[in-house]
C-alpha cells in the first residue's frame, strides 16, 4: 500500500468513528520527522480511545504495525506513529490548546471531508384495491380522509389514522 493509500484509509477509519476535523499535514519538504501527520478531533475521551484503538486494530489487520503509542492513559492526546504518518487523535480543547496546525504552518495542510456513502432510497409502492391503477390508488388515497390499512409483521392489520382537515376539528 503506498503512503498516500495509507494516509486516505487512515481518513476513512477515523470517519467510521465519528472524528471531525480532520486534517493532513504533508511533511515531506519541511521535515524528516514523519511524511505525514494526520490531525482529528473529538468530542470525550471514550471517543478518543475508540478511533484510536480502531485506526490500531484495523491496520494491524491490513498488516501494517504501529511503532509507537503514546496518550493512551489519559485519552486527551493519542499520538499513533506508524514511521511515515503519524496520527493525533486530540479531544477539542487540547486540540485548540496545542494547534499544531499552527506550528506546522509552512507545511502543505489539507482538510479532509467525511464523503456520506450513498443510500439508495427504496420505492413505496401502493396496492390498488380490485383492478384499480396505482395512479387511481394514490389518487383516493389523498382525496379521501378514510383510515390506510396495512399489515403487521404478525399479520394483523394496522391502522395509519390520516389527519383530516375539515369543519369537525
Amino acid at each position: 500500500m503506498t503512503i498516500k493509500k495509507l494516509v486516505e484509509k487512515i481518513t476513512q477509519l477515523i470517519f467510521e468513528k465519528k472524528g471531525s476535523d480532520v486534517k493532513v499535514i504533508e511533511l515531506k519538504e519541511v521535515s524528516s520527522v514523519a511524511d505525514y501527520f494526520i490531525l482529528c478531533s473529538a468530542d470525550s475521551d471514550t471517543q478518543v480511545q475508540a478511533i484510536a484503538e480502531h485506526l490500531d486494530k484495523s491496520l494491524r489487520e491490513k498488516g501494517i504495525r504501529l511503532w509507537h503509542k503514546e496518550g493512551t492513559t489519559a485519552l486527551q492526546w493519542v499520538l499513533l506513529d506508524y514511521v511515515d504518518v503519524v496520527i493525533h487523535v486530540f479531544q477539542k480543547e487540547t486540540r485548540a490548546f496545542y494547534n499544531l496546525e499552527k506550528l506546522w504552518g509552512d507545511a502543505a495542510i489539507t482538510e479532509v471531508e467525511d464523503k456520506p456513502k450513498k443510500v439508495r432510497a427504496a420505492k413505496l409502492k401502493v396496492k390498488a384495491e380490485g383492478t384499480a391503477k396505482k395512479s387511481t390508488a394514490v389518487k383516493a388515497k389523498t382525496e379521501k380522509s378514510e383510515p390506510i390499512t396495512k399489515k403487521s409483521s404478525a399479520g394483523k392489520p394496522r391502522v395509519k389514522k390520516e389527519k383530516t382537515s375539515g369543519a369537525n376539528d
